[in-house]
């Protein structure tokens, strides 16, 4: 049973919906619904693998900006950051990362500082995948101030099964760099709007590890792979 020791903790946020998944899937065993029964083991076991915190090493270095989300770089774009963040209209790099239901959720904040400003804003569930998800869809976003001054965005942004964005951290909270600050419950997106002038070190296609992957770094203005579009 050594292979149990060695399973990754579930967040406190899944086990209620874990616990529902058993009691129904006990349920149905008792009324004598096997194939239902069998077919709740499964979502029950999906369930706690969905809400799994591992534990992540986050490199060390004041000038990187880590991934906030597991998962795959599916836009690399230049856009204005959402007024809402209060960043300015300058356009800035945003780097979209998408979460299947395969990934873990849990999101950490991508530098060490002060969370400057969250705002939650309610919207709808279409494909994260696409561009507009980050106007249309249920979001939250974070502006994380560094001790330089460098203010960093990000945004978790529900899909088409995820329903409830959680956060873990208040406003004037000090982070630091992989900080868990939120998840995103069922699929969904994180965008990371990057400081002017700092290209990304990623590439669209990429996968991604939360409080792991180098994303970028500061005073590095020349995109990998190419012109950032």
């Amino acid at each position: 049973m050594d292979f149990l020791t060695k399973l990754p903790p579930v967040h406190p946020e899944g086990r209620k919906f874990a616990a529902i998944a058993a009691i129904i899937t006990l349920l149905f065993f008792l009324f004598g619904w096997t194939a239902l029964g069998w077919i709740g083991v499964v979502l029950t076991i999906w369930v706690l693998a969905f809400f799994r915190d591992p534990a992540r090493v986050t490199p060390v270095g004041d000038d990187l900006i880590i991934s906030p989300a597991d998962g795959i770089v599916c836009m690399i774009a230049k856009v204005a950051p959402p007024v809402e963040m209060g960043l300015g209209a300058e356009e800035r790099t945003r780097v979209s990362i998408f979460m299947n239901v395969f990934n873990v959720h849990i999101n950490r904040t991508p530098v060490s500082g002060t969370v400057e400003r969250i705002v939650y804003i309610p919207g709808k569930f279409i494909n994260a995948e696409l561009d507009k998800a980050s106007e249309d869809n249920e979001r939250q976003m974070f502006v994380i101030r560094t001790d330089e001054g460098v203010k960093i965005g990000m945004t978790q942004i529900a899909g088409l099964v995820a329903r409830r964005i959680v956060r873990f951290v208040r406003e004037e909270d000090k982070v630091a760099a992989g900080e868990r600050v939120g998840l995103i419950r069922f699929g969904s997106r994180v965008d990371v709007y990057l400081p002017e002038g700092v290209a990304p070190q990623v590439a669209v296609g990429q996968t991604m590890v939360a409080g792991e992957t180098v994303l970028a770094r500061m005073g590095v203005s020349e995109a990998i792979g190419g012109v950032v579009r």
